[in-house]
């Protein structure tokens, strides 16, 4: 099992790294495709719309066992950032970026569900969170890495090593990741059939509007460092190391709570983490101490609702919908991602480049986020499966 999510891990990492080092790397793509940086973070948005789109794999997939689904999509991420390494223009970055993006979403509603299904009873959470570790440990060296590469070398080479993790990953896949049967047949329309409830569309709007305020920030981090914080270029890279790191913790004490507590009610925690957040951004003066310590905390809060609204979503799709319940929370998460750049973008262009009121813009969505997760829990987690988290003691 260890072996299973260390190699499910690798495939979340260079999604993890491909999704978010544009944030590290942005003023360089800018420059080089000739954008301004508020136009730049549509490289950011074109990646979130390619994992929207590419969960409909899924749909078409759903007869193909997990192991060989995982694989396709390690063989697309290649592809996706072999081509942004050759982007010549700015059109062009943003559809491989699109590319790169379309097994995103696919990649974690299946390996949700294999790593899910590997976990011993009442570890589910924890395993996920294993997994997903992949995703976070790439916000603490492969965005720094790729960072560092941006400023010293090409931001191009950044995306060659991604493409050559990809390849590496689907060795470890076919080595290590044992046959999972496919979940239940239940056709096209029987995939879906979970979307016909309310719950489940409290937490994908919990998702989409939690993640839509912290990356109206988070897309612009990189100048908010320099121009708020005061910070040099150089020293970036070991602030995205600093908010990977937060993540990694955040994650998995995300996933640790979840299994002891509702998933609803830790969701909520971390959603409540990241509104705090983004309120001090707006509010307390910027400076080396203040930027620092918000780094860590968002970066914290933003992972640590990753593995319990995961498992959410794949709850909910018992019955032959897991994989798409597992997508969709990253469809939501990605969706979000991509209207909190543009909005964040938005804000900077009306007051004036003041990098302080994207926390502004982002705190009423992070707010709704977490009513949405409060009310779903109120209405909705009447059964918090404690029964079954239950675990034999020998004396």
């Amino acid at each position: 099992m260890k072996k299973s999510l260390l190699a499910l891990a690798a495939g979340s990492f260079i999604l993890g790294a491909a999704e978010f080092v544009m944030m590290g790397i942005l003023p360089q793509a800018a420059a080089a495709t000739n954008v301004d940086i508020p136009t730049a973070g549509h490289y950011i948005s074109s990646y979130a719309l390619g994992v929207c789109v590419g969960t409909l794999m899924l749909v078409f997939g759903r007869k193909v066992p997990p192991k060989k689904l995982i694989i396709l999509f390690m063989a697309i991420a290649f592809i996706g950032n072999l081509l942004s390494a050759f982007a010549i223009n700015a059109p062009m970055l943003l559809i491989t970026r699109f590319i790169a993006g379309l097994p995103h979403g696919a990649f974690f509603g299946t390996a949700t569900f294999v790593a899910k299904t590997l976990a011993e009873p009442g570890k589910e959470a924890q395993s996920v969170s294993m997994m997903v570790a992949g995703q976070t440990i790439a916000n603490m060296l492969g965005v720094p890495a790729g960072t560092l590469l941006a400023e010293f070398v090409s931001w191009r080479l950044t995306f060659g090593i991604l493409a050559a993790w990809a390849v590496m990953t689907i060795v470890l896949v076919s080595l290590w990741v044992p046959f999972v049967a496919p979940v239940k047949d239940t056709g096209i329309k029987g995939q879906f059939r979970f979307l016909s409830k309310p719950g489940p569309w409290f937490i994908i709007a919990a998702i989409f509007t939690g993640n839509a305020g912290v990356f109206c920030w988070w897309s612009y981090v990189s100048p908010w460092l320099q121009k708020t914080g005061g910070w040099a270029s150089a020293l970036v890279p070991a602030f995205m190391m600093l908010a990977g790191f937060g993540m990694v913790i955040g994650g998995l004490a995300g996933g640790w709570i979840a299994d002891h507590w509702r998933h609803t009610g830790t969701a909520a925690l971390g959603q409540t983490i990241s509104c705090l957040g983004l309120l001090m951004v707006l509010v307390v003066p910027g400076n080396h101490a203040t930027t620092t310590m918000l780094t860590f905390w968002i970066a914290f809060g933003l992972f640590f609702v990753n593995s319990p609204q995961l498992l959410l979503m794949a709850e909910a799709g018992q019955g032959g919908g897991e994989l798409i319940a597992g997508a969709a929370a990253q469809v939501a998460f990605n969706f979000g991602n991509a209207v909190g750049s543009a909005v964040g973008g938005m804000t900077l262009n009306a007051f004036a480049m003041d990098y302080r009121f994207t926390g502004l813009a982002g705190l009423p969505l992070s707010i709704l986020g977490v009513a949405l997760l409060a009310i779903y829990s109120w209405r909705y987690e009447t059964d918090t499966d404690a029964i079954h988290r239950l675990r034999p003691v020998e004396v």
